[in-house]
């Protein structure tokens, strides 16, 4: 038995050791794609700005007041909707309207549901309203910067791109978990997605933004298409590609307010990612447990007795996640949390990938789904 610990230690310790250079290829990888940014010069065409909201929270006037803020010279429609008129969003955009009659803001309040995924609901209900021939949605946690809009409309321009979708990193409130959730956001999520484009392991639609024209919507059915999966913007990009052109991510990043106020909402909102990221593809999910090599490290240490080699090896692998976090901060002018929140953060997110084989059911805007092998969205 001793043997047999050893050798699944030693196998371990070398999982570890791959994904410490996983992690030093892929913070470095995107590094070098943001920082191939650059002025755009396509024409701007009208655009309907579409974001679908539920709730309120602290200091959502300036970030959606960010969307009129946009250097864009052409005409901009600004459509934001809730579902139900309790909802505390409404008085946020009502202030809003009143405070910048320059623009041309509108607010949708229906209730109408068609289907189990409510945000696709709130799209079809706000998208009725859309005049321009470009769509930009993005969702109710997502801040911009002023050339937000002429960055996405000219990657939109480009020959064969039907879509545009853009990554992003997050912004914490200063909390302990809303710094932890900002951390998985930057030092995991963003260098895992650049390396999985840059290779061609993943092709990736994230509900950060996702532009496209009305045509294109039209071809595909609209959002109605969409109604009951719970990976909406994933499905989006998928049926773009299907439809023969590209769905873009240029180099610049838009902000996620990471707003879990707890452990349980942020191990929650984890969970449902994790969940739905299994589902799209299982073997590449599964397969992604290289990419914590700290908790892999501390796995080996444990079967190896905490030898020396296996303790070198943890300091490595701290080493190379602290190197991944300034990295990052660099290629994005953002930063979450402290280095020394790392292990913390790391062990947590291992903790959530194993626990995601596990449930069958998320819990999304206060509700309970029971997710198919088809992504098909259910009340449990």
């Amino acid at each position: 038995m001793p043997g047999v610990i050893a050798a699944l230690g030693w196998l371990v310790a070398a999982m570890a050791v791959v994904g410490s250079l996983y992690v030093l290829t892929a913070a470095l990888l995107a590094a070098r794609f943001l920082a191939r940014r650059a002025p755009v010069d396509a024409e701007p065409g009208a655009v309907s700005l579409i974001k679908p909201l539920h709730g309120a929270y602290p200091g959502m006037d300036s970030v959606l007041e960010g969307f009129c803020d946009q250097d864009y010279p052409a005409p901009v429609q600004i459509l934001f909707g809730v579902q139900d008129p309790a909802d505390a969003a409404v008085a946020v955009v009502e202030a809003l309207i009143a405070r910048r009659p320059d623009a041309d803001i509108a607010l949708i309040v229906d209730g109408a549901q068609h289907g189990a995924n409510r945000k696709v609901s709130n799209l079809i209900n706000i998208a009725a309203r859309a005049r321009h021939p470009l769509l930009v949605l993005s969702d109710a946690d997502i801040a911009v910067g002023r050339d937000y809009l002429r960055q996405v409309a000219g990657a939109l321009a480009a020959d064969g791109v039907g879509a545009v979708s853009c990554l992003y990193v997050g912004r914490d409130d200063g909390s302990t978990w809303s710094r932890l959730g900002a951390m998985a956001i930057n030092y995991h999520f963003l260098p895992n997605a650049v390396l999985g484009k840059t290779l061609g392991l993943a092709q990736p639609c994230f509900g950060s933004t996702i532009a496209l024209r009305a045509e294109t919507l039209d071809a595909m059915g609209g959002f109605a298409a969409f109604a009951d999966h719970l990976a909406d913007d994933y499905e989006i990009g998928r049926a773009v590609r299907a439809g023969g052109e590209a769905v873009a991510i240029p180099p610049m990043v838009v902000a996620h307010l990471c707003l879990e106020p707890g452990a349980g909402p942020l191990v929650d909102h984890e969970l449902r990612w994790g969940r739905t990221v299994r589902q799209l593809d299982p073997g590449g999910y599964a397969g992604s447990v290289i990419t914590y090599p700290l908790p892999l490290a501390l796995i080996a240490g444990a079967l190896l007795g905490f030898s020396l080699p296996a303790v070198c090896l943890i300091f490595i692998s701290l080493g190379v996640r602290i190197a991944c976090k300034f990295c990052i901060d660099a290629a994005t002018g953002a930063s979450a949390g402290r280095w020394w929140m790392i292990p913390a953060r790391d062990v947590l997110s291992f903790g959530v990938f194993i626990a995601s084989f596990t449930v069958n059911t998320v819990g999304w805007q206060g509700q309970r789904f029971r997710v198919g092998r088809d992504g098909v969205l259910s009340h449990s």
